[in-house]
């Protein structure tokens, strides 16, 4: 029994691991370092968390992998920007994998993301950004009328990504992006087998547009609503 209750107890443990991610986690959260300090060195930082030396190599790497911490050789270990970026890139990988049902889960996720890209873009949006969309748009007619499928969702993407940047909002920005290129592939062969969908899918844009131009972000956003429940009844079919 009693060597039961201990093996319950270590299970519970964390790993040493473990307690090195944490513990370095927490001191960036604390302020006691911030990005672009370099590390304290391996034998304060190991008495520290009481871990083995081995154990704070192992977590540090994981820090590493997850894009927090950065090694260079002749400059040590020290904290990343933190960009969002550079810490939601397994977001990439992760979206990457789904499909099938998970995709429509997915869809939903970026159509309340991207709703509300269109409206801050409608309140925040310069001449100059209205020049760039309209560009795209005027870049894709040619690859809609050649049936270029793959171009004409490259700018759509492009299209999408720019109303976000137009947002500044670095949080929903780094979100959309990680989020929006993993299904491009699977945009493109909606748009190859779902004939139409090329056409029906530039006014939609155009109606985007134009509550942007307008300065209206209710406009824009029920534009954008309509244009991705578009797209997700045929991810239903």
């Amino acid at each position: 029994m009693k060597k039961d209750k201990q093996e319950e107890r270590d299970a519970r443990r964390p790993s040493q691991y473990a307690v090195v991610v944490q513990g370095i986690q927490d001191m960036i959260l604390s302020g006691e370092i911030t990005p672009g300090d370099r590390l304290p060195v391996e034998s304060l930082l190991a008495d520290r968390f009481r871990v083995s030396r081995s154990s704070l190599r192992e977590g540090v790497r994981a820090l590493v992998a997850m894009g927090i911490l950065e090694t260079r050789q002749g400059s040590g270990t020290t904290v990343t920007s933190l960009d969002p970026h550079l810490l939601l890139e397994p977001l990439v990988f992760w979206a990457s994998l789904q499909g099938g049902k998970s995709s429509r889960g997915l869809h939903t996720v970026r159509q309340a993301l991207e709703v509300e890209s269109a409206s801050l873009a409608a309140s925040r949006r310069t001449d100059a950004d209205i020049e760039k969309l309209k560009s795209l748009l005027r870049e894709a007619e040619p690859a809609i009328q050649n049936k270029d499928h793959e171009a004409a969702m490259a700018i759509d993407l492009e299209f999408h990504l720019t109303l976000a940047h137009i947002s500044e909002n670095t949080i929903l920005i780094a979100l959309l992006e990680a989020l929006s290129r993993p299904t491009l592939r699977m945009r493109i062969w909606q748009s190859i087998y779902r004939g139409g969908r090329l056409e029906t899918t530039h006014h939609e844009h155009q109606a985007i547009l134009n509550a942007v131009i307008a300065g209206d972000p209710v406009s824009a956003h029920a534009a954008m609503h309509t244009h991705l429940a578009q797209v997700a009844v045929n991810l239903d079919e």
